[in-house]
């Protein structure tokens, strides 16, 4: 929980916005390559992925997994920093050039760059450099990530900086397909929302202080550490949802890409029933989960001290836990001790409340 007048010592950044789809362009992809880390059905995942020819389809399942959305590269495109953007920016750069470009984010640890540049000059890596750079992103990832998927990760960046010219290459086939076979008519579907997303944003930085705000964007994640930057941009994502990115782009600017995404759409084109309702009856559904939000409406708990109350290995319990996070069941407390959850009851009257709007909808008949 956070002490009392804590939030009130924290020192208060400049907020500055940010709006694009070009932002989406890139967590979509993260979306449909781990669909479920984010809740999507991975077998509409696919058949998005299946849309791309081989050779497309391949460089991007080679590339996306090791690569991080590049939030610094993204906001310094400029407007409408939109897909064709993204396209007109990335054919800008030589190809040789465009992993060190895009894909060198200024918040990961510097000893990984060492690891990866020294791969570049070597043009090949080695088993010792795979123990290095995955004994990196473990305690960089550790909490999001497996020790499989830490593996894989660091794996496909080895690969990419062995070689920088074929990442390069390989980048910019991928996004043209992508662009051409899904994302120039979803970037359409996806812009209104994203701008209601920024004005209501907007309206509640204005009566809300910082670490409110960011608990109602994110619905359910509580910030105890205080905010060490100048500028704080805000920006919404429609694929993101309800999942925040926290990332550095430059001297004391960090970003912080909010859900948005309305409680009545969802990530299928045309789906019938909402995102959040699906995900709320599916994480409810599970005996397991009904437990842990038992446990956590009567106190805040950290994933180990649930582990052994539940007498679960920690693993399964953060699994859990992180779809009840997708359903926006939980509260995240952010403690520099770690992280410790709670049940957001006002949750469950929420989701109570949508399934009786989604039964009370009139059925369309084709």
């Amino acid at each position: 929980m956070t002490a009392p007048g804590k939030e009130n010592s924290m020192q208060t950044p400049t907020l500055l916005w940010d709006i694009g789809a070009a932002y989406d362009m890139f967590i979509s992809l993260n979306v449909l390559h781990a669909p479920d880390r984010f809740g999507l059905r991975g077998a509409w995942a696919a058949g998005v992925r299946s849309r791309l020819p081989n050779a497309e389809r391949e460089a991007l399942q080679r590339i996306i997994p090791a690569m991080n959305t590049p939030l610094h590269w993204l906001y310094a495109l400029p407007s409408p920093k939109d897909g064709a953007t993204v396209l007109q920016a990335v054919t800008a750069v030589p190809p040789a050039d465009r992993l060190r470009t895009i894909a060198k984010v200024p918040y990961m640890p510097p000893q990984t760059f060492e690891i990866l540049e020294n791969v570049a000059a070597r043009g090949g890596w080695q088993a010792a450099d795979l123990t290095q750079l995955q004994a990196v992103y473990q305690e960089h990832w550790g909490e999001k990530l497996s020790g499989r998927e830490v593996k894989e990760r660091a794996t496909c960046a080895l690969e990419m900086w062995a070689r920088p010219l074929a990442f390069g290459e390989g980048l910019l086939a991928g996004l043209q397909a992508y662009q051409e076979v899904f994302f120039a008519e979803e970037e359409l579907r996806i812009r209104p929302a994203l701008e209601a997303a920024l004005k209501r944003a907007q309206q509640l930085a204005d009566r809300l202080p910082l670490p409110a705000l960011i608990e109602e964007l994110s619905q359910g994640v509580r910030l105890t550490k205080e905010f060490d930057m100048e500028e704080l941009v805000l920006t919404p994502s429609f694929w993101g949802d309800p999942l925040m990115i926290f990332g550095n782009i430059g001297p004391g600017r960090d970003i912080v890409v909010f859900g948005g995404r309305p409680s009545d759409a969802s990530l299928v084109p045309g789906a019938v029933v909402p995102d959040a309702l699906f995900q709320t009856l599916k994480a409810l559904a599970d005996p397991t989960r009904l437990r842990i939000l038992r446990y956590l409406s009567e106190e805040p708990l950290t994933p180990a001290e649930l582990a052994r109350r539940l007498r679960l290995r920690a693993p399964t319990v953060v699994h859990h836990l992180h779809t009840l996070r997708l359903a926006r069941l939980v509260q995240l407390t952010v403690e520099p001790e770690g992280k410790r959850y709670q049940a957001r009851r006002e949750a469950v009257d929420e989701a109570c409340h949508l399934l009786s709007m989604y039964l009370d909808k009139e059925v369309e008949v084709e």
